[in-house]
């Protein structure tokens, strides 16, 4: 992530799973995944999850706008029903505007 995320719409959704329907959860986030790069404003997203459940993944927009139409979009709101009703047990969604954004990576190490 670099500094053109400045200004960018930061939607960031913490939430922990439950056991069922491990590969129906897997094959919702991928169609989910694709649809969203497909939206007008889309800038990307970075995912993590632990053992425990618990993960964060967080979606980069244009601006509100676009997160918003995002959130509205049929397909994305009929997958958030499934995810209520039986993938997670919480969840918290927080959106803020990116103000700086850094990045770092340790260079590959040579032979």
């Amino acid at each position: 992530m670099g500094s053109d995320r400045k200004g960018d719409i930061a939607v960031i959704f913490a939430a922990t799973r439950t056991e069922f329907d491990q590969d129906g959860y897997e094959r919702a986030a991928q169609a989910m995944a694709a649809l969203a790069e497909r939206q007008p404003g889309y800038r990307g997203i970075m995912s993590t999850r632990g053992a425990d459940g618990f993960g964060i993944t967080v979606s980069y927009w244009a601006d509100d706008a676009a997160a918003m139409m995002w959130r509205d979009h049929p397909e994305h709101a009929a997958i958030r029903e499934q995810g209520r009703a039986h993938w997670y047990s919480s969840y918290r969604l927080e959106v803020a505007r990116v103000e700086r954004a850094y990045a770092w990576s340790k260079a590959p190490a040579n032979g």
